[in-house]
């Protein structure tokens, strides 16, 4: 009787721990992180790049209106309780990442309110670290380093031409635990009237399969519109390739004449103390920002702010015709006229 009375005693103790853990995940998703009200986001300022690209803010938000919507995903099954893995970080008092949200990009979300007014997943005091227009020989590595020093974690969108010019780089950022998005192949301003839709879509997928190309793996289905202009079409195409779409809260202006490491970790801290939270845009191409990071993030430390990675639930799929197309143009061997024999020779058996 009395083992049958601790039977049952077990499996009520065993459930409730199981509904404690399922009701944790689910609380901890970017999505159950509750918004900002209106009336906070009418208080914020409007950013300068965003009186700059007003016209482009009232066609993306019409496009992503204008896109059907997304198909509901099929029900996910009870998820497992998370593992915890021992930490690997050397530095005891590292700023470190505080949580990680996996992104579903199927019908192609975009984030960023400079230009996404849709998905507030930040809760205060929580940013994001992206870097654009890398990879790039030792401003890349600089970033690299500040970022291991303080065991974070950012995300690079990369653009196409540079991640040929410098593949071993860009698979550095890839190992070491970031996430590596596109950016063009050449860094072309997607919405100028000069380009066609066509060019445009060229742009995005080769760039895809350029960044794919240097990783020797597919990279994450995100993407960052070259100087945040964006083109209607493409938004609209990003929803039938399920890509994610970043713009960005916090703009470093890293890359304008006279930047100085000081100007970047001042215009950074400004903004973000203003708003309190924060998708911040960077440049790992450019040498001031390197040299400005490991500040940085000192700064974000002292002020008590947290660290996001943003991962992809899937991969993007490359289509196989840019693929063969990048190949042809890096003059790339698909194949050898060695016989066989004279590559593989059997030496044991």
């Amino acid at each position: 009787m009395r083992n049958a009375l601790g039977l049952m005693v077990a499996s009520v103790v065993a459930a409730v721990v199981i509904a404690a853990g399922g009701w944790f995940y689910y609380s901890s998703r970017a999505d159950q992180a509750a918004p900002r009200t209106t009336a906070a986001r009418a208080a914020d300022p409007l950013p300068a790049q965003a009186k700059l690209a007003a016209k482009d803010d009232v066609e993306t938000t019409a496009a992503l209106a204008a896109r059907p919507a997304a198909p509901a995903p099929a029900p996910a099954p009870a998820p497992a309780l998370p593992v915890q893995q021992k930490s690997t970080c050397a530095n005891p008092n590292a700023l470190g990442v505080a949580r990680v949200v996996e992104i579903d990009t199927t019908g192609g979300p975009g984030f960023g309110f400079e230009h996404f007014k849709q998905f507030d997943f930040l809760t205060d005091k929580e940013v994001v670290l992206t870097f654009d227009d890398g990879p790039w020989p030792v401003n890349t590595p600089a970033v690299l380093k500040a970022l291991a020093d303080e065991c974070t974690k950012g995300l690079f969108f990369s653009v196409g031409k540079h991640a040929t010019y410098h593949p071993e780089i860009l698979r550095q950022v890839l190992a070491q635990g970031h996430t590596v998005g596109a950016h063009t192949w050449s860094h072309v301003n997607l919405n100028s009237k000069k380009m066609t839709e066509q060019q445009a879509k060229d742009e995005v997928e080769k760039g895809f399969s350029a960044v794919k190309f240097a990783l020797g793996t597919n990279p994450a289905p995100f993407f960052r519109f070259p100087q945040l202009q964006h083109n209607p079409a493409i938004v609209s195409y990003f929803g039938t390739r399920n890509v994610a779409m970043f713009s960005t809260d916090v703009d470093s202006f890293d890359f304008r004449k006279g930047s100085t490491p000081e100007k970047i970790v001042e215009t950074v801290m400004t903004k973000l103390d203003k708003l309190g939270k924060g998708i911040i845009l960077m440049h790992d191409f450019q040498k001031h920002t390197g040299e400005a990071l490991p500040a940085l993030l000192a700064r974000l430390k002292a002020g008590g702010y947290k660290v996001v990675q943003m991962k992809a639930k899937t991969t993007f799929q490359t289509l196989p015709e840019y693929d063969e197309a990048l190949l042809k143009d890096l003059k790339v061997p698909t194949s050898s006229a060695r016989p066989i024999s004279s590559v593989v020779q059997t030496v044991s058996q």
